[in-house]
């Protein structure tokens, strides 16, 4: 019995334009990628990259990887019409990573207006002799609305992260010398521990 494949469906920007977003690369110990997660994040079935086709665990199962796509504002000349935009193919190690910093960051999952920093940590042991030892990454997430805060306070108001209704009654912003009123609102959406990992305790 064969098992069904997960089809890759294209974004709605790739089949637009006709291309894909190029995967962020990792090549040497200490390289990161950091960006705004700017789509849905999907589940989706690896593939060979020589032979295109789908790989599958010894027990016939799929093998599935996560794939985030976030604007990480850098723009390679060598690549036309270069966005900024990389995709990230969560599996493995980096998979682990990303896990441990929703958890920590006490999220449920990976949101569009989020922030993902994956960093290229060090290798790890070769699973066989004469393949290559496996790359181990670590990772932070910021939540979107701690993202958004964290730009306010820090003055980007140009941040493309998600738009904040105004909330019909709003919390007393906290009273600390040398915010904005803008600035103190932002501050007091956030919850504790968020304020706490801003360095406002």
């Amino acid at each position: 019995m064969t098992t069904p494949q997960i089809p890759q469906i294209p974004s709605a920007d790739e089949f637009l334009m006709g291309g894909g977003i190029p995967a962020a690369s990792f090549p040497t110990i200490g390289t990161t990628v950091e960006g705004e997660i700017v789509e849905p994040p999907r589940v989706e079935q690896q593939r060979d990259l020589t032979t295109g086709e789908a790989k599958y665990w010894a027990d016939g199962s799929p093998m599935l990887q996560l794939r985030v796509v976030i604007q990480t504002g850098q723009v390679d000349p060598s690549i036309p019409d270069d966005d900024g935009r990389r995709t990230l193919y969560v599996r493995g190690n980096m998979l682990r990573a990303v896990r441990q910093a929703v958890r920590t960051a006490g999220a449920r999952g990976l949101e569009v207006g989020g922030r993902l920093k994956v960093t290229y940590s060090g290798d790890g042991e070769p699973t066989k002799r004469g393949f290559n030892p496996p790359k181990l990454y670590e990772a932070v997430y910021t939540p979107p609305s701690a993202a958004a805060a964290n730009a306010l306070l820090m003055g980007d108001t140009t941040s493309p992260a998600t738009p904040q209704a105004p909330a019909p009654a709003a919390p007393a912003a906290p009273q600390i010398p040398g915010l904005t009123p803008e600035q103190a609102a932002a501050l007091a959406k956030l919850t504790p521990e968020q304020r706490a990992a801003l360095g406002f305790g």
